[in-house]
């Protein structure tokens, strides 16, 4: 039977409510998942930067940004897949040759996160962080990721097949797709963890709501689906718990915590029936 070491958050549509804030209830659940020896851990499609509010607030130990791109376990990055400045500045260009030389989009790079958005992210989401605008006409860093906001879906497919280097994935609450290096995904990067913290990803309770999320709950001991989750992460998911907006986490580690205080994840299986 295995014991739950590792908490895994993705952050936007999970952990977050829909005003990109953690309620107090649910820093009071972990607070007691960690005070039990419970690893908490953060798996997003943002970078790292552009996380910082948030993981300031919860100091998780494991640290999972750009979508698989990154890894921080113990303070120390334990993985990164970059493109080099030459492919990133290639896939801005191809990008603009596909969608259209005012397509918007974000780069990730380990210290920066830029954009070129016509109405800066900071006006709608205070949290979004000391992200950089610019147009990206010589843009000459490696990064971590592309993220393109794409209207049409036959020039996202055209656009994916004119980058096989990467992995492509839509974001289900707008137009945006996702380009990191190939296999570079947060399953793969869950595996870098397993290798260094000792335990398998049996041991892991994984938490999501998007596309992105799918592989994680699939890999994880146990899936959970917020209630706000798409169609698609609930029916892969071993759990579904209530939405981010009404406290789901804490509800769901609570009731975990009364029947089971080793929580192990058995008892949680037993909770979701």
């Amino acid at each position: 039977m295995s014991k739950c070491k590792l908490l895994l958050f993705d952050l936007d549509g999970t952990l977050l409510q829909s005003d990109k804030t953690i309620s107090d209830k649910t820093l009071a659940a972990l607070k007691k998942c960690r005070e039990k020896g419970i690893l908490i851990g953060v798996s997003t499609s943002r970078s790292e930067q552009n996380s910082l509010t948030h993981l300031n607030e919860l100091k998780p130990d494991i640290l999972i940004s750009s979508g698989g791109a990154l890894v921080k376990y113990g303070g120390e990055y334990i993985y990164r897949a970059e493109f080099s400045a030459d492919e990133t500045n290639a896939m801005i260009s191809m990008a603009r040759k596909v969608c259209g030389k005012d397509c918007e989009i974000t780069i990730d790079t380990i210290n920066t996160h830029y954009w070129n958005y016509k109405v800066d992210p900071k006006s709608a989401d205070k949290s979004w962080g000391d992200s950089i605008y610019t147009d990206f006409s010589s843009f000459m860093e490696s990064s971590l990721k592309m993220c393109v906001e794409i209207f049409e879906q036959n020039k996202a497919d055209e656009l994916a097949c004119r980058l096989p280097e990467c992995d492509c994935i839509r974001f289900s609450d707008g137009y945006w797709y996702k380009f990191t290096k190939k296999n570079v995904t947060k399953e793969n990067a869950i595996m870098k963890i397993t290798q260094v913290c000792g335990f398998g990803a049996d041991s892991i309770i994984a938490f999501g709501d998007d596309y992105a999320d799918i592989g994680m709950l699939e890999l994880c001991g146990v899936g959970i689906a917020m209630g706000n989750a798409i169609k698609e992460v609930k029916e892969k998911a071993d759990i579904v718990i209530g939405s981010n907006d009404e406290n789901g986490i804490a509800d769901f580690i609570e009731e975990v915590l009364s029947v089971s205080p080793d929580f192990t994840i058995k008892n949680v299986y037993k909770i979701g029936k």
